[in-house]
């Protein structure tokens, strides 16, 4: 899957979230390492999701954009 990221850059290095997914936010000294931070943090949010989905009646749907 391919979530799109909003990164800043600060004094203390780069936070970066993904908007796809509230609250789901990290941070690195460096690029690279701010990336590498996000795609742990998607990971648990989407595994958290699944966790908390186990036992509800869930559908998927197709929209088209």
């Amino acid at each position: 899957m391919k979530y799109k990221v909003r990164l800043e850059q600060s004094e203390e290095g780069f936070s970066v979230s993904c908007p796809a997914l509230p609250g789901c936010w990290s941070q690195g000294e460096t690029e690279q390492e701010a990336l590498e931070n996000i795609q742990d943090a998607i990971r648990e949010y989407l595994a958290a999701i699944t966790e908390s989905l186990q036992d509800a009646d869930v559908r998927e749907i197709e929209v088209t954009v």
